[in-house]
């Protein structure tokens, strides 16, 4: 193998790892809406199994993280973009005091998470259905 093969393959390394740190930083994607008291939550995580999910608020911060198999097609792979892992923190748009605890319902459905969380009364841990 040749130097300029040897960096040849080095840089298209860098440029698919740099890649993917992209697609996590912006994936996925998400949207507020204030729909009447609630502040409605929607997550697109299309790929994921709702088991492999989970989704955590802390004071104003919102965790999202998902993980499936890496392993999920067989032979040789050109190109894959699709993230097997998803870890973001979204800042809500609210105050929340130092003793209070938030609270949610999620529902998860053709790739979509739609999270409610009613008013200020917002726990740590939400359940996806």
């Amino acid at each position: 193998m040749g130097i300029a093969t040897y960096m040849a393959k080095e840089v298209m390394k860098e440029i698919n790892n740099k890649s993917k740190e992209f697609y996590e930083f912006i994936l996925p994607p998400v949207d507020m809406v204030e729909d009447s008291n609630d502040l409605l939550v929607i997550i697109d995580l299309p790929g994921f199994n709702k088991n492999d999910i989970t989704l955590r608020i802390n004071k104003n911060v919102l965790s999202i993280k998902a993980n499936k198999p890496d392993n999920e097609y067989r032979g040789t792979v050109y190109l894959k973009h699709r993230p097997t892992k998803i870890d973001k923190k979204v800042i809500l748009p609210f105050l929340v005091d130092e003793d209070e605890e938030i609270t949610g319902t999620a529902n998860y459905s053709d790739g979509i998470i739609m999270l409610r969380i009613p008013g200020k009364n917002l726990g740590n841990r939400i359940p996806i259905s």
